[in-house]
């Protein structure tokens, strides 16, 4: 799991992006409490892949933007692309009893387009779209479904661990069926998002989605959904943490990994498949956000 740390300018916090192998199944599975992994303070940031934290007992509270929440038995916290999570101290979470699952879009399967943008259109993943706008959403989960919940994450942390034949597809399974369980719990707030907020921002990543191999600035994207490019700026910023041209070239660099690792195309011709007619430009690029170039890329996650 390679997680590449993205600064942004002025007062927002630095993105997290990941950045999965060739061959590596992109789902996570975090202790949250007395045995977690927590090294000191942790600075306030964001993700560009979505999550969940369930946490089954009392204790411990959650930094979510600017806000700090104590956590109580049966909360689900739903973290978008693009939310903020506060600073944290290694002592925050020592009395609680939780876990985090986090993952890529590319772990639904690979008919899901888009990969990072998929979380946008793809119905399991809608709950996710409030990313930036209003901090993690907050859900309860009944009691007597707690034990469940508890069970099916357990699950999914046993099939990673182990790694028995069938794993990959054990692992989908019960990541589908968590997704399940936070959509029917979200319903309501999906249904007011649907109707509010994502009819915009799926059109916007519909256009990317179709259009990405070909040159593509954010004018044109405007222009494709009738709205002016600054007011698309803002609402996109606004609502995901990221700029619609940082969008466009994440889609690419989606793409431009795959061909990578499953092609031997040269890596001019694999640029030009992504929306780079310039060879140079397409590398540069590319070590920009993997930090080094395709040729290396290929090379080291062979």
């Amino acid at each position: 799991m390679q997680i590449r740390r993205t600064p942004l300018s002025g007062d927002q916090p630095p993105t997290y992006r990941w950045l999965p192998s060739p061959g590596e199944l992109a789902v996570k599975v975090l202790s949250l409490g007395h045995d977690a992994d927590i090294d000191g303070a942790h600075e306030a940031h964001s993700h560009d892949f979505p999550g969940v934290a369930y946490f089954a007992a009392d204790g411990g509270i959650m930094r979510v933007g600017k806000q700090v929440r104590h956590v109580e038995a049966g909360d689900l916290f739903v973290i978008a692309p693009g939310d903020v999570t506060g600073k944290a101290d290694s002592d925050d979470l020592v009395d609680a009893r939780g876990w985090g699952v986090f993952f890529t879009a590319d772990a639904l399967g690979p008919e899901t387009p888009g990969a990072h943008l998929a979380w946008r259109t793809h119905p399991l993943l809608f709950p996710f779209v409030h990313g930036g706008a209003r901090n993690a959403l907050r859900l309860k989960v009944p009691v007597p479904d707690r034990d469940d919940w508890i069970t099916r994450i357990h699950a999914l942390q046993d099939e990673l661990t182990h790694r028995r034949e069938g794993f990959r597809e054990a692992v989908s399974a019960h990541l589908v069926l968590l997704l399940v369980g936070v959509s029917r719990l979200a319903a309501d707030v999906v249904g007011d998002l649907r109707e509010n907020a994502e009819p915009l921002l799926a059109e916007v990543f519909d256009v990317i989605e179709r259009r990405y191999p070909e040159p593509l600035s954010l004018r044109e994207v405007a222009a494709a959904v009738r709205i002016s490019p600054g007011h698309l700026t803002s609402t996109v910023r606004r609502r995901t943490g990221r700029t619609v041209q940082e969008w466009i070239t994440e889609r690419r660099m989606v793409q431009a990994r795959r061909l990578l690792a499953v092609t031997e195309l040269p890596v001019s011709d694999i640029g030009r498949q992504v929306g780079f007619p310039d060879a140079g430009y397409f590398a540069r690029t590319f070590g920009k956000v993997h930090g080094m170039s395709p040729t290396r890329w290929r090379a080291v996650n062979r």
